[in-house]
């Protein structure tokens, strides 16, 4: 049971900075879940407010990089007098073995999470050997 008087944290991650951005708003750390089956990784972020437009997805030097961007809506003749939720962009990287297929990676986008499938290569996936009696 909770004590009277404590408050329950939240945590919010963002992106170290790591290059220039030239939007003044913060860049946040999209929470991902991967799955694994013999064929590919997949990879499931959630970009809350980024349409597919506005990702930006690079692979260079065996490194994922994920930009989301997020467009504000702005309401004419209406001044924000309260908000909870936060505005901001996305940044994720990963680090992609030679295992990974890179020239047959796919990226989707539907509700707000956007699917990476990561193939992997000939050699990544699991081969079956057969057992020959002499």
């Amino acid at each position: 049971m909770m004590e009277a008087g404590k408050e329950i944290e939240t945590r919010k991650e963002q992106a170290p900075v790591t290059r220039e951005t030239i939007r003044n708003r913060p860049v946040y750390v999209p929470p991902v879940d991967i799955v694994e089956n013999n064929d590919a990784i997949i990879l499931l972020a959630d970009m809350p407010g980024v349409d597919e437009g506005n990702i930006d997805i690079v692979l260079e030097k065996d490194v994922l990089t994920i930009n989301g961007t997020v467009e504000p809506e702005y309401h004419e003749n209406y001044r924000m007098a309260y908000a909870e939720y936060g505005t901001g962009d996305f940044r994720r990287s990963f680090t992609v073995t030679d295992a990974i297929d890179h020239d047959r990676i796919e990226a989707t986008m539907k509700n707000g999470v956007l699917k990476l499938v990561l193939p992997k290569g000939e050699r990544a996936r699991p081969k079956k050997i057969s057992v020959k009696t002499v």
